[in-house]
Order: structure tokens, then C-alpha cells, then sequence
């Protein structure tokens, strides 16, 4: 996956914690004078907008696309037809204006190909990631990791030390 800026995963089971993870992140990383952009799949349908607002309204009419913009911010809303319409991480990157970012985060789409720091809860009792995963590029877990693990290994619950991981050994490298 090819970008003019890094683009770093989030990969984990549900219940890990990526969006906490992802919220503690961000003014850490923006402290260090990084803008960020940040990609969040979702495997469900969520709404952006409600009945009784314009923009829900011109949606529910039949826009297949409905532009929100505002002096501080701005949200393109496209409708699919078929799940199969969802674009690929790449075209969604594709439509980034990375002008004005430095970094993207990416949370979820474990299953495609690019550099990933995985989320593991010892308490959820899933198997790692990384194992099978060969762009996992650091383990934030809670526990003792495995034995011969030969990526970094970070606390889950050091956010500081993620964001120092992330500015210092991925953007700065990159």
C-alpha cells in the first residue's frame, strides 16, 4: 500500500481497545506536531447524521453522495448499493487529502497487508495476531508476550510509550 505519508494499523480482536487506544493517541502524537488522519472500518451500519436534519433528509431522498460542509469542517456522506460497492483501503487513502497530514491511522482492516502494531488482551483469550501476520510490525499486549518474539513489544497500557514507539521508530523512519 503506497502513500505520500505513513500509514500505520491498528489491528485487534474486538473488545481490545483500539478506539480507546486510538483517542489517547492522537494528542500525544498531535503534541508532537504530527497531523493525523485516521481511517476506522466498521463492520456495522452506523448513521452520521439523523431524521430531521438536512443532510439526512437529501440522503434518504435518494443522494447518492451528500457533501456537509461547514467553516470547521466538512464530511462527504456516499451511499453503497451492495456491500461489494465498499471502496478498498487503498482508494479510501486515495481520497485523503495528505496535504494536510503527516501520519495516517488505520484501525481495523487486519486482514490487509501494511505496517500494523497489534492490540492483544490477555483476558480475551485470542490468539496473536502477528504469528500470521507478517506486517505486524510491534506487539501492545498486557502480558508477558511469547517466547522468541522478534518484534517490539510494548505495554498496551503505556500510551506514552506507543506514541513515543510510533513518532520515534515508524514516522521518523519513514
Amino acid at each position: 500500500m503506497k502513500a505520500s505519508i505513513p500509514i500505520l494499523g491498528f489491528s485487534a480482536y474486538s473488545g481490545t481497545g483500539k478506539t480507546t487506544l486510538l483517542r489517547q493517541l492522537i494528542p500525544l502524537l498531535k503534541a508532537r506536531d504530527l497531523r493525523v488522519s485516521v481511517i476506522k472500518h466498521a463492520h456495522h451500519h452506523f448513521e452520521l447524521d439523523f431524521p430531521g436534519k438536512d443532510s439526512y433528509e437529501l440522503r434518504k431522498a435518494g443522494a447518492d453522495q451528500t457533501v456537509i460542509c461547514t467553516t470547521t469542517r466538512m464530511a462527504l456522506i456516499t451511499e453503497f448499493d451492495e456491500p461489494a460497492d465498499e471502496p478498498e483501503l487503498h482508494e479510501i487513502i486515495d481520497m485523503l487529502d495528505t496535504e494536510r497530514a503527516d501520519i495516517i491511522l488505520v484501525e481495523g482492516y487486519k486482514d490487509i497487508q501494511f505496517p500494523k502494531i497489534e492490540l492483544h488482551r490477555e483476558t480475551l483469550g485470542k490468539p496473536f495476531l502477528y504469528q500470521h501476520d507478517e506486517s505486524v510490525i510491534a506487539l501492545a499486549c498486557d502480558a508477558d508476550p511469547p517466547a522468541g518474539i522478534t518484534i517490539p513489544v510494548l505495554d498496551i497500557n503505556d500510551v506514552e510509550a506507543i506514541a513515543n514507539f510510533i513518532y520515534q521508530d515508524f514516522y521518523q523512519a519513514n
